[in-house]
């Protein structure tokens, strides 16, 4: 869930986190991601609205926030950990290596028990180190398949594909009854291509791993998904111009608003992206080899908190007003996302206004989320990234792709124990 940004410097004081502006006065210093696709002020206004109405329930904390640019954010906070300055809080996209090196509060340290236990349980669970929860998810978001009604209108397409032959039809039909530069989007750049693939091997009922467990990246399930994707789409001149591992999400987006994208697998910010252009789309579960699968792919942000600076009991409460349902929801509708929490995520599907979610939310909480736990994760997805569009290139062996990804996901795995 990346966002064009806007950077708000703070002094080096208030970067401590532990600046006092009274003796018995607590700074508390948060770094925030930009999620305002627009370049806009909404983060900023989001949280400085929310700080301010926590510091009038709360006389004795202050909060100061810095916000900085989904390209920059999870850097910012490294290097203030690295320079002995950590933040109270970051909001960003990862927290395992800092849960393994117990620089965090666990979660049961922090929240108020209703709290805890509000938050949706495959986010929960995802937000765990080594069994102990330490990540609290921020924001959410599903996939769905996105088509265009225009295009699928002049290629005779009466219904959306549910399974995987039914897709390959309709990209057929697509290509051979339009002028769709991408009958089947599939972006297998270096920007997103873990989360195409894994939404792939979902929809297969595998994954990259197995439950609490291992890696199981070069499965026969998973080789056998990656190769139907090689031979049914990609040998089939169906996923465009550019090869997959060429593609990036951002481009295969804006490719979609331009309408040169008959389908692809989208998330909610997507939505506001076509609306803006004008275009007419539809969304339906991703399909499955026979149909709807069991689960879909969730992603989540996360939020956590370091230890440096010993302010537990004011982070926690402050923490408890953030995942209020008010701010939840607040922060989720302004940004086409998902809220986190099982009961602002039930006031939303119950909300008409929100009926252009209700698809993502149905997925929500079913869903399968990257092992993102593990330390290892990281250099794993970057060799996903890397390497997986050479295993749907032509002469591309899918079998020898996922098995050199497994083996050093396999060795990372181990050097992290």
């Amino acid at each position: 869930m990346g966002a064009a940004a806007a950077a708000f410097g703070l002094t080096a004081a208030t970067l401590t986190g532990c600046g006092s502006d009274g003796e018995d006065e607590v700074t508390l210093s948060l770094v925030a991601a930009d999620y305002d696709v627009d370049g806009g002020q909404s983060s900023r206004a989001y949280w400085d609205g929310l700080v301010a109405e926590f510091e009038k329930k709360h006389k004795g904390i202050k909060v100061d926030v810095r916000i900085e640019p989904w390209t920059n954010v999870d850097r910012t906070v490294q290097e203030m950990v690295d320079a002995g300055r950590a933040p109270d809080i970051a909001q960003i996209g990862a927290y395992a290596d800092y849960a393994a090196d117990d620089k965090l509060y666990d979660v049961d340290q922090l929240l108020s028990l209703g709290t805890m236990t509000n938050f949706l349980r495959p986010l929960a669970v995802a937000g765990e180190h080594r069994r102990t929860q330490y990540g609290m998810p921020f924001v959410a978001s599903t996939r769905l398949l996105f088509y265009n009604k225009k295009l699928f209108d002049e290629a005779g397409i009466e219904e959306p594909p549910k399974t995987w032959n039914e897709l390959r039809d309709a990209a057929e039909q697509l290509k051979d009854g339009t002028k769709a530069v991408y009958p089947y989007a599939l972006p297998l750049g270096p920007e997103e291509a873990q989360a195409e693939t894994l939404n792939w091997m979902i929809s297969a009922g595998d994954s990259y791993t197995v439950a609490g467990s291992g890696y199981t990246i070069n499965s026969e399930r998973n080789i056998s998904t990656v190769t139907w994707v090689k031979e049914n789409l990609v040998d089939k001149e169906l996923t465009g111009p550019v090869t997959p591992g060429q593609l990036n999400r951002k481009e295969a987006f804006a490719a979609f608003a331009r309408g040169e994208v008959g389908m692809l697998n989208g998330h909610p910010s997507l939505l506001r992206i076509a609306a803006k252009a004008g275009i007419e789309l539809g969304t339906v579960a991703i399909p499955g080899p026979e149909g709807k699968p069991q689960h879909a792919m969730g992603v989540a942000d996360w939020i956590m908190a370091f230890k440096e600076n010993g302010n537990r009991a004011e982070i926690g409460k402050f923490l408890d007003f953030v995942y209020t349902d008010e701010n939840v929801m607040a922060f989720a509708a302004q940004n086409n996302l998902l809220p986190v929490t099982t009961s602002a995520f039930d006031a939303m599907r119950e909300d008409p206004k929100y009926r252009e979610l209700k698809g993502f939310l149905d997925e929500l909480p079913d869903s399968v989320l990257p092992p993102v736990g593990k330390t290892s994760w990281a250099s794993v997805s970057a060799d996903l990234k890397k390497n997986i569009g050479r295993a749907v290139a032509p002469g591309g062996n899918p079998k020898a792709v996922l098995d050199g990804i497994d083996k050093k996901a396999e060795e990372a795995e181990q050097a992290e124990e």
